[in-house]
């Protein structure tokens, strides 16, 4: 088991619901889950959002607590057990994983850049704090006495139905020129929201990624992270993480944002895995003499070569873990500019595993013949999901790539992925 990083002075405030609680145990609970996971499947893809039942068994879990920093209740493990629990997750149910990844991983990637006062605030007493969150910028902020006057709206929020909080991506507007400033994240209570249900997609129905509505309102300046210039090219340093000593704190955002995706998709191909290898063991060849598919060379074949691609992606999604520590650690010591081509080189690397899963998931879709395709069918849902989450902007490799050779050539970036 790996060894977790000495407590700071600064630890302590709140006290994790089980403190004795070990990665390995956290494991451990999230592949009992799988079962009820997969049957709750249809469930989750009816309703449009994470079942109760599964949100409450999270919470019971600590999953959302997985990243979450150990002086705001949190355990604070390391990123590669955070990849095991999700891609554990995800391989019951890719939806209810989707929502938990994303929303288990913002504690690091995003809430740990805000000062001091608004990490307590969002914790509260108890250490509960659920903030998914929509990095496109989406409304405006601007400077008033006291804070800033915000207004926006942002779509496809995964888990705002679950949420406790919400973190918003907006350009903060210089109040003389009213031209874009910088671009900032906004930290709100579950109270300063309202949710538009217009998420209606072929697949990952289940996760919610409804619209947020916040009305005009002001929020205090501690509510507000600037988090690098208006056309996204100079990142700012972020005051909250002087708190931590733990480099999972200190790492490239969007790296981190990587690693969720990344142990999504391997679950969710992992748990197509399992479908296809219960159902060749189940079927048979409908002509003589009748051979049970499993006794197939070609099944075996396409078998152990799914099974291949899989756990490649799944390596390089572990592999991951060491590089975004490495990567922080050099943010750290030299800075977010000296490290701009070895972040896109990182995401490009994740992209692969997403391809990779995407790759094992539709040939075992194919080969599993019509009886996949029923609306009904376990295998296809995992596929229609799949489709789903490939479509997201960080999948799309001809963005990362091109800027990945860019700045290996000198030249700037055309964006920040």
């Amino acid at each position: 088991m790996a060894v977790q990083p000495a407590p700071s002075p600064l630890q302590g405030s709140i006290p994790p619901p089980h403190p004795g609680l070990t990665p390995n145990e956290m494991l451990r609970r999230a592949e009992a889950m799988r079962p009820a996971l997969r049957e709750r499947q249809v469930a989750c893809e009816a309703i449009g959002r994470l079942p109760e039942n599964t949100n409450q068994d999270f919470l019971d879990a600590g999953f959302y607590r997985i990243l979450q920093p150990r002086r705001f209740g949190g355990y604070e493990f390391e990123l590669v057990d955070f990849i095991r629990v999700m891609t554990e997750v995800s391989r019951g149910c890719p939806e209810s994983g989707w929502v938990l990844a994303l929303t288990a991983g913002h504690p690091a990637a995003f809430i740990s850049g805000f000062l001091e006062e608004a990490q307590r605030e969002a914790y509260g007493e108890t250490g509960d704090c659920r903030a998914p969150g929509v990095a496109k910028p989406r409304g405006i902020a601007i400077p008033v006495p006291g804070g800033y006057r915000i207004k926006g709206m942002w779509d496809y929020c995964s888990g705002c139905d679950v949420a406790t909080h919400f973190l918003g991506g907006m350009m903060a507007l210089d109040p003389q020129t009213q031209k874009p400033r910088a671009y900032v994240y906004v930290l709100l209570d579950r109270k300063d929201f309202s949710i538009v249900d217009n998420w209606d997609v072929i697949g990952m129905q289940g996760t919610g990624s409804r619209r947020v509505v916040v009305e005009e309102m002001t929020l205090p300046s501690h509510r507000v992270l600037e988090v690098c210039d208006a056309e996204l090219k100079v990142w700012f340093t972020q005051p909250g993480h002087s708190l931590y000593e733990n480099l999972l704190y200190h790492g490239p955002l969007l790296t981190l944002l990587m690693c969720e995706l990344v142990s999504v998709a391997v679950g969710a191909a992992r748990g197509a895995l399992d479908v296809y290898e219960q159902s060749l063991r189940e079927r048979k060849s409908i002509i003589p003499p009748f051979t049970p598919f499993h006794e197939s060379p070609d099944f075996q074949h396409l078998f152990g070569d799914m099974q291949g691609l899989i756990d490649a992606a799944e390596a390089i999604s572990l592999q991951m873990a060491s590089g975004y520590m490495e990567l922080a650690r050099r943010v750290r010591a030299e800075g977010m500019e000296s490290t701009a081509e070895v972040q896109r080189r990182f995401i490009r690397v994740g992209q692969q595993a997403l391809d990779l899963s995407g790759q094992a998931v539709d040939t075992i879709f194919r080969t599993s013949r019509t009886l996949a395709a029923k609306k009904t069918a376990m295998l296809g849902r995992y596929f229609r999901n799949m489709a789903v989450i490939r479509t997201h902007g960080f999948a799309q490799t001809h963005q990362t790539s091109t800027n990945a050779g860019r700045l290996r050539f000198g030249l700037p970036p055309l964006g920040p992925v």
